[in-house]
């Protein structure tokens, strides 16, 4: 397994971070694999697929290239510059872009783990590269990063909420279960890959989500002192079709009202409600309250917000519908625990 070593203060230092270049290339590898994890991704690949496999059909050499990076079980490092704190994407790509061709090569020979194919024996690879990315984030990412966003952010909102609650410890063994693991003796297992473990105290560490299946770990040796561990998003929030609510359930609590409920299987802001329902901020405040008032929902404040999330009695509520058949035949019942792959 790889691990890195870390100290108190780093950890403690380290924070959640959004970039809209990570999410594009976690949305190239999701074309990629052409696997979807719910059927919202369903929906998603069968939008973008054909315009994606147009554009590598007319360009063999950055098809070779897909294949080439996004190797069996290690991404070319080159693909994916760690990302940095409200860096916009054109920014981020523009490392990929001037990354040395050279580098890029050997970083293909690790992802292939064996020799380079003659097709990829050029100095083009970054500027292809690039250039892809910049294909996949204008035609696949950014007509709904606005939406992607909401979802970033409130699984940021719970992730910190739960290292209030439960400590960091917690929260880096769900970010990718069997994969990512406090190990104790201020040690971080952020994958399976036997690789020398990697010594980052005081170095900048962030946690980067993204809305796909999958992750990555990120650093570059130009620069030694920023460390990024990507992970996906998951729950209700990430699929829109996971928001259905049961026509049971909507009869009894009223469907707008019952919608709440159903998100709340992680802590969420009245904001994040809004932007994730299309509720008026005046609804959404009515639902809360009838909630609360009948035990279903609790609140409590972590930093500047107030989340509310669902208590024992809305869990109760909530399980006791018939997920799993009817409209929901296809799908189990949402996930008490914080968002994690």
């Amino acid at each position: 397994m790889g691990w890195w070593q870390i100290n108190a203060d780093t950890l403690a230092a380290s924070r959640f971070v959004l970039s809209p270049f990570a999410e594009t290339f976690a949305a190239l590898r999701l074309l990629h694999s052409a696997v979807a994890a719910h059927p919202g991704e369903r929906a998603w690949l069968d939008a973008r697929l054909p315009g994606y496999r147009a554009r590598l059909a007319a360009d063999p050499v950055t098809a070779r290239l897909v294949r080439a990076g996004l190797g069996m079980h290690w991404n070319a490092d080159f693909l994916t510059p760690t990302p940095k704190d409200g860096e916009p994407f054109e920014e981020t790509v523009a490392r990929v872009r001037t990354a040395d061709p050279g580098e890029a090569r050997t970083h293909l020979t690790v992802s292939l783990a064996g020799p380079l194919p003659a097709v990829l024996d050029r100095d083009d690879l970054p500027e292809r590269a690039a250039a892809l990315l910049e294909y996949v984030w204008t035609e696949a990412v950014r007509p709904d990063w606005d939406r992607r966003r909401r979802v970033l952010e409130a699984d940021v909102v719970a992730r910190t909420a739960q290292v209030s609650q439960g400590g960091w410890a917690a929260v880096l063994d769900s970010l990718r279960p069997g994969r990512t693991r406090w190990l104790g003796d201020s040690r971080l297992q952020v994958n399976l890959h036997e690789y020398p473990p990697r010594e980052i105290s005081g170095a900048e560490l962030v946690f980067v989500p993204v809305t796909p299946k999958g992750g990555w770990v990120s650093w570059e040796e130009a620069d030694p002192d920023r460390y990024a561990v990507v992970y996906p998003c998951a729950g209700a929030l990430t699929d829109p079709g996971a928001r259905t609510v049961p026509a049971s359930l909507g009869a009894l609590l009223g469907s707008a009202r019952a919608a709440v409920l159903v998100l709340l299987d992680s802590p969420l802001s009245t904001t994040q409600l809004v932007a994730v329902t299309g509720q008026s901020l005046g609804s959404i405040g009515r639902h809360l309250k009838i909630l609360l008032d009948a035990g279903l929902v609790e609140r409590r404040r972590a930093g500047r917000s107030v989340l509310y999330s669902r208590t024992a009695a809305g869990e109760v509520l909530v399980a006791a519908t018939p997920w799993g058949r009817g409209e929901l035949r296809d799908r189990p019942p949402p996930a008490r625990s914080f968002p994690s792959a």
